[in-house]
């Protein structure tokens, strides 16, 4: 099950693992890698996947690597299971809100019907609401 993420300071890679750790203590597999080493043709027979990426700009997806990807897969989530995360350093999370209503929208289904997010580096609540989100995803 794949766990993808970008990460600028290493705070969405560790809620990325913990994710991970969460989807494998649900007895599945987890591979957990950077947006950069996949593509949309990756994830056409995945059912369930989480997706991290942490705030940007005025509130947005990185947009480099992890907008482009998103919107490479936005037209094909219709019906997938998708755990949403990330961490920001400024605002309230709506990059996250946006986020989920856009796959939402998209016609995914969001694991809780919002995404994980935590200011900063991730603390033992934020780690553990990461393991939570990647054991309900792996059910």
């Amino acid at each position: 099950m794949y766990v993808i993420y970008w990460s600028g300071t290493g705070n969405t890679e560790a809620m990325a693992q913990a994710v991970g750790k969460g989807i494998e203590g649900a007895g599945r597999e987890a591979r957990v890698v950077p947006v950069s080493e996949v593509t949309a043709a990756d994830l056409a027979d995945e059912n369930a996947f989480a997706l991290g990426c942490s705030s940007q700009g005025a509130e947005e997806l990185e947009e480099s690597e992890m907008e482009p990807f998103v919107a490479s897969i936005e037209g094909a989530v219709s019906g997938k299971k998708i755990a949403l995360f990330g961490s920001y350093g400024w605002g309230d999370g709506e990059w996250m809100r946006n986020w989920v209503e856009r796959m939402q929208n998209a016609g995914a289904d969001i694991i809780n019907g919002e995404g994980v997010i935590c200011m900063e580096a991730p603390d033992d609540d934020a780690a553990a609401a990461c393991e939570t989100l990647g054991k309900v995803l792996a059910e």
